[in-house]
């Protein structure tokens, strides 16, 4: 059981680092680069292998800049929030299927992609996406970036409007 808590941000910079080496070293069998230990900090933060893998991986293959490791840590900063606080550290029995996502191409008050991220936001906060679905994929950083709004805030920003879609537009056209 991992009881470290004080330094989990830390912990989880460390071992996103140590995973992005074993990526630059050849090395893409995600499930070999935890120890039990690692997977006990993993279990305490609502943190999946595969999410961890997936951040390594588009930092590595965009040259460290997209997400970086403080871009991941905050995401999972808010995940690891709503893991605790609404699930009191029970993990999530369903899982989204990529297959129930709306479309890319699905539009709300004008955004395309917007109903795509959004549903993607509330199972990553739920700990629910299937594990070939990524929040903070190329196609929500491009959406975000064009937003200009953090992949973690708005992560924060669906946390709050909860089911109701009208406060995550609010929230987008209120933004500078």
């Amino acid at each position: 059981m991992f009881t470290q808590h004080y330094k989990w941000d830390s912990y989880f910079v460390e071992l996103f680092d140590a995973c992005v080496d074993e990526y630059d070293e050849g090395n893409k069998d995600f499930p070999t680069w935890f120890t039990e230990e690692d997977q006990d900090f993993l279990d305490s933060i609502g943190c999946s292998q595969r999410e961890l893998f997936d951040f390594v991986e588009d930092n590595v293959t965009s040259d460290g800049t997209n997400p970086t490791a403080t871009t991941a840590l905050l995401i999972t900063a808010v995940r690891r929030d709503y893991f605790q606080v609404v699930q009191k550290g029970v993990p999530s029995s369903t899982t989204v299927p990529a297959s129930s996502l709306p479309a890319k191409t699905a539009e709300l008050a004008g955004h395309v992609w917007l109903p795509r991220i959004i549903a993607k936001a509330r199972a990553k906060l739920k700990g629910q996406l299937d594990e070939d679905t990524m929040y903070g994929c190329g196609g929500d950083r491009a959406f975000l970036a064009k937003q200009n709004i953090h992949p973690a805030d708005f992560l924060r920003a669906v946390w709050a409007a909860g089911d109701d879609d009208q406060k995550i537009i609010t929230f987008l056209h209120s933004r500078p």
